[in-house]
């Protein structure tokens, strides 16, 4: 068949421009498949844990990656299937071979739940056929005139979640075990007494995003605090610094007044100076690198569970909400940091100034 070829918008939007940069691997900012989510909440496709490998930290906070290999056991399913929706999109929008999945006639329709494009005499059949399932299709002149967000609200947020018993793949999961803490279908329910008790998926799942939600409200109250700190120790640093540096000035004025015999002096005195001050910067630049982490994490946890809210599946949420709550209770057990780091002391230095 040929082509539909359909011409393109004079301003094709730069979808991942604005709202959509968060699904970019974080590591080199590009879309790519397989992306993995690590214990610090941020995600990263495999070239870049590879890359990182040898150091066993994530390269945007620095913390440690604990498992062996250096690679994440959790994919992030939420960006990557975004990702999948995106390019679908892309496709609609660009408007180049878009052939009924059937027939392969003009794609008029798709439809979410099959992931397929429909003609319309196969659009019609789909309505007739499935009109009790909870399959929608949308027509694709409808889509190309929306944006990426009203593609993604046309698709929804809700679908079916079949059972992982192979047995019983295509039955839908409706109810969850909460002494499993697994999601089943109705035949697992009865024929296994050992499941009990139940609730509906679809509360199990308000659940978890309710959870996920109290935990971010939380963490952005703990962030708060560590904000303050970081600023507090920002401040210190630079006060540090200027100390340091009006020390030496004052010393060096002070000594060149004086001859070859007191300039031993002088020596003596700017290593008293940089001895007292380097204890403080070290353990100053160790805290500032640690609030740093934590900072970026708890903002990956935030971002996580907002486009979580925003985008993610009921299977998305069952298959990565525990891991995610994990991780941002970890977040929420770290200690609060230290309000300020102290300055050496330079008593004895100004002592010995007054003494010359």
């Amino acid at each position: 068949p040929t082509p539909v070829l359909i011409p393109l918008p004079s301003s094709l939007p730069k979808l991942l421009e604005d709202d959509f940069q968060f699904i970019l691997c974080e590591g080199c900012r590009k879309e790519l498949p397989k992306l993995k989510l690590l214990t610090c909440l941020h995600t990263l496709c495999l070239d870049c844990l590879s890359k990182n490998k040898p150091v066993g930290q994530c390269p945007v906070c620095r913390t440690a990656i604990p498992q062996a290999s250096s690679i994440s056991d959790m994919d992030n399913l939420l960006f990557t299937n975004l990702q999948a929706r995106l390019e679908i999109y892309k496709k609609i929008v660009g408007g180049v071979d878009l052939f009924c999945d059937n027939c392969k006639k003009a794609g008029e329709f798709w439809c979410s739940e099959c992931k397929e494009f429909l003609c319309t005499r196969c659009f019609e059949a789909h309505q007739r056929y499935l009109k009790m399932e909870s399959h929608k299709a949308m027509r694709v002149i409808d889509i190309r005139a929306g944006s990426f967000k009203d593609f993604l609200k046309g698709t929804g947020k809700t679908s079916n979640l079949f059972c992982s018993n192979p047995t019983h793949e295509s039955q839908i999961v409706s109810v969850y075990c909460k002494k499993c803490k697994r999601a089943l279908c109705c035949i697992c329910a009865l024929l296994d007494s050992h499941h009990t008790p139940f609730c509906d998926i679809r509360s199990e799942t308000r659940r978890r995003q309710e959870e996920l939600g109290t935990l971010s409200r939380e963490l952005k109250q703990k962030r708060n605090g560590f904000e303050a700190t970081y600023a507090g120790l920002k401040d210190e640093a630079a006060r540090l610094e200027q100390v340091q540096r009006e020390m030496r000035q004052l010393i060096h004025q002070r000594v060149e007044q004086l001859v070859g015999l007191i300039r031993r002096e002088e020596e003596e005195l700017l290593g008293l100076v940089e001895a007292g001050q380097e204890q403080g910067r070290r353990e100053l630049s160790r805290e500032l690198e640690r609030v740093e982490g934590v900072l970026r994490r708890m903002e990956a946890g935030e971002q996580l569970v907002e486009k979580m809210n925003l985008y993610a599946t009921e299977q998305e949420v069952m298959d990565m909400q525990p891991f995610i709550k994990d991780s941002l209770e970890e977040l929420l057990q770290l200690p609060g940091a230290r309000d300020r780091a102290q300055a050496g002391d330079l008593t004895e230095c100004r002592a010995r100034l007054q003494a010359l």
